[in-house]
């Protein structure tokens, strides 16, 4: 007997209605981890370092000079060195406030320096995540364990630039 349960659990989905203001949480975001100097992977172009092709659906990050990030794409392919499935190891946050960033990162997050299309490997209020800039917003791939301090890092981050706009 086969019993098709999906036993995944958010690493925020208790704290939905309370991080509503400031993010929201993606969870399940398929993530392949790719070591290669191919050009393309499973169908997609893969970007320079910092760079990302694609788009908030089915992506390529460019997070090191032989190492990419697909984002919401499954699935395998021979002639990499590695290809691994990360997407239960993170966690994805997806933000509008851009001063809720730059109170909590060193980047310089401004619109003409940080673009949609760029992404870095960086520290938010202590830790390592992924940050991605959008069209719209910013997505802030960040490990499961660390999901609950970040998301209240950025709460905090959210109620103080809110009373200093006031």
């Amino acid at each position: 007997m086969t019993v098709d349960v999906d036993l995944r659990r958010s690493p925020l989905g208790h704290r939905a209605a309370e991080l509503a203001e400031v993010l929201v949480e993606e969870p399940f975001l398929p993530q392949l981890d790719v070591r290669t100097d191919a050009e393309l992977a499973l169908g997609l172009r893969l970007p320079e370092v910092n760079r990302v092709t694609g788009d908030e659906h089915r992506a390529a990050l460019g997070l090191g000079p032989d190492e990419h990030l697909l984002v919401g794409v499954t699935g395998t392919e021979s002639g990499h060195r590695s290809m691994v499935d990360v997407s239960a190891a993170r966690t994805t946050l997806r933000l509008h406030d851009r001063e809720v960033l730059e109170a909590l990162c060193s980047l310089d997050l401004h619109p003409g320096m940080f673009v949609p299309g760029h992404c870095a490997q960086t520290l938010v209020a202590g830790v390592p995540v992924i940050l991605w800039r959008l069209d719209a917003g910013y997505r802030v791939l960040v490990r499961n364990s660390y999901a609950d301090h970040l998301a209240t890092a950025l709460l905090d981050a959210g109620q103080v630039t809110s009373r200093v706009a006031q």
